[in-house]
């Protein structure tokens, strides 16, 4: 983990855990009630985190997995005292996330040579901050070096292809559009094609923001799919599925019928910053097993990160579980 501590700097550290703050209170605060009085975890104590990650969003399921590892944890080493509780979760939370493969010794926001153009197709309901999400991609893959090319496949919305079209002059990178009403597919194709004859880095498509229970998602998604591999034919090599975190469960329901429409192979949880539910994003990343890449903990545009689970549980448990 040493390379990837490096890549963490303590601006990012910083930025982290000020973004998380109101899920931190409100967990810690959770926490210290649950283990009041108490000098060593013993039964009573873990009934009481049970209840504290239930209701914290981790989930049912993944809130029994976590007390089921501390009881493991307990048995095991004999005598464990509330006063070691956070290094504990700490390590229990951090190993059973799931994860993007990091072993590959590049940077955040950098791309491998072999994958180049690297297509992210990303997907989500109206309101969880899609657009605003692909603007700050945009951004911070072009601060790590890449050249990238936005498509407004959206053209569902007229505003939809006129907010990308804003956070692209942001970002200071192209955007390829057609009029309201075109076929999403056509664009995404005109925006790989591009992005092919002008030895883009990265290219980032956004898609319809339409209600993740509509039957005709699938299709359109697939079809999109099926043109952009005409140019690319790996593409896309991400598709990104971005959840709004201040909702909470919802956020864990609306993941579950996306990944059933389509292949989703990386999440991104925004909005983490004004609420006391980060917690799940625990929750969704175990119950679901697809590695949340990015979190949004802030308005800026460098307040999009790249998600690291270590660094991310640190944040929600404090210098004790250090």
């Amino acid at each position: 983990m040493g390379f990837f501590k490096k890549l963490f700097s303590k601006e990012k550290k910083e930025q982290l855990d000020s973004g998380l703050e109101k899920t931190k209170q409100g967990v810690w605060e959770k926490i210290t009630r649950a283990v009041a009085g108490k000098s060593k975890v013993d039964d009573e104590v873990l009934d009481n985190l049970e209840e504290v990650f239930i209701t914290s969003d981790m989930g049912v399921d993944t809130s029994l997995k976590i007390i089921e590892r501390l009881e493991e944890r307990v048995a095991r080493d004999k005598y464990v005292g509330s006063s070691e509780l956070n290094r504990i979760l700490c390590e229990e939370i951090t190993d059973m996330l799931a994860r993007p493969d990091k072993e590959d010794g590049l940077g955040d926001f950098e791309i491998p040579d072999n994958k180049k153009p690297y297509v992210i197709m990303v997907v989500g309901v109206n309101g969880v901050g899609k657009t605003t999400t692909i603007g700050k991609l945009a951004h911070q893959y072009k601060a790590a070096g890449n050249k990238v090319i936005l498509g407004a496949a959206d053209t569902f919305r007229a505003a939809a292809i006129e907010q990308l079209d804003i956070w692209g002059e942001r970002a200071g990178v192209p955007v390829v559009k057609q009029k309201m009403g075109s076929d999403p597919a056509a664009v995404a194709f005109d925006t790989l094609s591009s992005a092919k004859a002008h030895g883009a880095d990265v290219v980032i498509i956004d898609t319809a923001g339409r209600l993740h229970n509509k039957a005709g998602l699938m299709n359109e998604l697939s079809k999109v799919k099926k043109v952009m591999q005409k140019v690319v034919p790996d593409a896309p090599q991400e598709v990104l599925l971005v959840l709004d975190g201040s909702t909470g469960q919802n956020a864990y329901e609306q993941a579950r019928q996306f990944v059933a429409a389509t292949e989703v192979n990386a999440l991104a949880v925004t909005k983490l910053d004004g609420t006391a539910k980060g917690g799940v994003v625990i929750g969704i990343s175990d119950q679901l097993n697809i590695p949340v890449k990015y979190i949004g903990i802030g308005e800026k545009m460098e307040d999009l990160q790249i998600f690291h689970s270590d660094e991310f549980v640190k944040s929600l448990f404090g210098d004790a579980a250090k």
